[in-house]
């Protein structure tokens, strides 16, 4: 599996970061890269008073619309998502 790594050259906004990120993270299987990532971002939050996680009525809704997307093809794939900013 091929880790896409951003040049600084690349020029993307930052949802479209956010969606790319989240795309390579969704195909981790290391648990070990996992546990990195969320240490990285659990520091990153600085007002851990005010982060509250989803609860599981929430996170099955995002799962559910995240597959209803899967199938009706309202997806990306990474690779393609580079070439369109390459396009840009």
């Amino acid at each position: 599996d091929k880790m896409i790594i951003f040049d600084k050259k690349i020029k993307m906004d930052i949802a479209t970061r956010k969606i790319s990120f989240v795309q390579r993270f969704l195909q981790l299987s290391n648990e070990e890269s996992i546990r990195k990532l969320e240490k990285i971002l659990y520091s990153e939050i600085k007002d851990k008073e005010h982060f509250s996680p989803m609860t599981m009525d929430e996170f099955n809704e995002m799962i559910d619309k995240s597959e209803y997307d899967h199938k009706n093809g309202n997806v990306i794939d990474a690779n393609d998502l580079l070439k369109q900013i390459d396009e840009w």
